[in-house]
């Protein structure tokens, strides 16, 4: 009987070594534009962006991956920028007004 026992708790405790717990996955990358002109329109990937007033930087979370970043005032792109993030990086963009960078 004791060893039966013995036998059931040393598998048990095997058991635990073989399901350990998996790594937390890294934050969602993040793009952090400031400098965005008052009464311009952000774009990320061709998708306008949610206006926060009063604020020239956005912070926008997105896959990670290669994205193009616009600012329009108007129908004119005043800046265009592509930039990449990887998993959990955080990548500063600085609009500069009448410059892109492809």
């Amino acid at each position: 009987m004791k060893l039966s026992l013995l036998i059931v708790l040393v598998c048990l405790s095997g058991c635990s070594w073989f399901h350990q717990s998996k790594p937390p996955a890294p934050p969602q990358p993040e793009l952090i534009v400031t400098g965005v002109p008052a009464g311009s329109m952000l774009f990320v990937d061709g998708a306008q962006t949610e206006a926060v007033e009063g604020s020239r930087s956005r912070v926008i979370q997105v896959a990670a991956g290669t994205h193009t970043v616009e600012v329009k005032m108007g129908d004119a792109v005043v800046y265009r920028e592509s930039a990449y993030v990887g998993p959990g990086d955080k990548r500063i963009i600085t609009v500069l007004s009448g410059n892109s960078r492809n």
